[in-house]
């Protein structure tokens, strides 16, 4: 019994683990998070953002704020109507669509005069290998790790 519970979680894992390896979840301004003085530019300049990725803006409650704006409110720093605005201090932002992006922050100005501002361009989605007779059955390094990883964990919890 057990060992048909565990191959049909070795199976599944095989499956669904190299989908979940494609999608990065971006945390805005890494350690520093969503504050003023950062910037956000230089942040993202080495960063490639692609359809299904995530930005987690993380910051102080009531401190700051997210909006997401169009170019021109981008560089003027043209905050929308409040209850446009993220607030919770921890939002995530699904990238759903290819194309460029701009975020804000509405609080004061912090846009204007402490640069709390991101743009991103987002790439579609990265394309599938297309499978070669020798290469039908390769898996990227880091998705076999995590395969590995999980099927070990897997035994751990059948036996």
């Amino acid at each position: 019994m057990a060992s048909y519970r565990f191959i049909t979680l070795a199976i599944v894992a095989i499956i669904v683990l190299p989908t979940v390896v494609m999608a990065t979840q971006h945390i805005v301004g890494d350690d520093k998070g969503w504050t003023i003085n950062v910037n956000y530019q230089d942040w993202a300049k080495d960063k490639v953002f692609h359809v299904g990725d995530t930005l987690v803006f993380n910051y102080i409650a009531d401190n700051h704020s997210v909006f997401k704006v169009n170019g021109t409110g981008f560089n003027d720093c043209l905050v929308p109507q409040a209850n446009l605005g993220l607030t919770t201090g921890n939002d995530t932002i699904p990238l759903k669509t290819p194309g460029n992006k701009w975020y804000i922050c509405g609080v004061k100005r912090h846009c204007a005069d402490h640069g709390m501002k991101l743009a991103i361009t987002v790439q579609a989605e990265a394309p599938a290998p297309t499978p070669t007779k020798s290469s039908a059955f390769q898996i990227t390094s880091s998705a076999s790790q995590l395969i590995v990883a999980a099927m070990v964990f897997i035994v751990m919890i059948v036996v």
